[in-house]
């Protein structure tokens, strides 16, 4: 544990993780969204993407153990693919390029959606399988640049798999393969070596399973329509916080 953490200071961090981890448990994503502003006041901000990387693959790993046969496999098998192409694309952008331009542009597309699908303007639009063919390269680029490409799958499988646990599996299922390889290059980097800091997400794990625990005891009780405004907020705060983010 950092020495320079208080039992309260991560009683505080416990609770915020737990709210955190309620929302991935219904939506399959969102973790970074509420968790990182909490976390940036306790421990260095280079230290957070790695702690949410082993925290998310635990979680994703324990809704995809649980729930496994309300995966969507074949939309696993287009996205995956598309998003390791549009990873390489985007870390080819952050190298070579300025990344913040991209930023401001994507908030409001992300803005837009979500006031559009919440407006009840046609929200139940299908989309085609060969739409996973920019949703999954733009979902890839994302994540590779910010950290930040969950919702941009959300958006995707919300308007192809008509089951909201389908939704919410399949969601976690890409965002433990996106998590699992931020896990190996972290590890391969030597930031997994620091045994206060892995101790310090050992502490944090219950928090985590009881978030996803009431979280999907939540998702059960709602009907596939709230569900799904449920998603559309949590992606319109994620466009709100990009912009922020971009104008800053």
């Amino acid at each position: 544990m950092p020495e320079h953490l208080q039992l309260l200071d991560l009683i505080i961090i416990g609770c915020g993780l737990m709210f955190a981890y309620i929302i991935f448990g219904i939506t399959g994503f969102g973790t970074a969204l509420i968790a990182s502003p909490l976390l940036a006041f306790f421990i260095p901000v280079d230290k957070i993407v790695p702690l949410l990387a082993l925290l998310d693959c635990s979680a994703a790993i324990t809704n995809v153990l649980r729930d496994r046969k309300n995966a969507d496999i074949s939309e696993v098998k287009r996205l995956v693919p598309l998003m390791i192409i549009g990873s390489l694309i985007g870390a080819a952008i952050l190298l070579y390029s300025n990344p913040d331009n991209l930023l401001i542009y994507l908030a409001v597309f992300v803005i837009a959606y979500a006031i559009y699908s919440l407006s009840g303007f046609k929200p139940t639009a299908q989309y085609t399988p060969k739409a996973s063919v920019p949703f999954g390269f733009i979902g890839g680029i994302f994540s590779a640049l910010f950290g930040s490409g969950g919702f941009i799958y959300a958006i995707y499988l919300s308007g192809r798999i008509p089951d909201k646990n389908g939704i919410r599996v399949t969601q976690s299922t890409l965002i433990g393969l996106s998590t699992f390889t931020r896990i190996v290059i972290f590890f391969v980097a030597g930031v997994y070596t620091d045994w206060s800091f892995l101790s310090m997400a050992l502490a944090l794990f219950p928090a985590m399973i009881i978030g996803v625990f009431i979280g999907r005891r939540i998702t059960l009780a709602l009907s596939k329509e709230n569900f799904l405004k449920i998603i559309n907020v949590v992606i319109l705060i994620s466009g709100i916080s990009l912009l922020i983010r971009a104008i800053a």
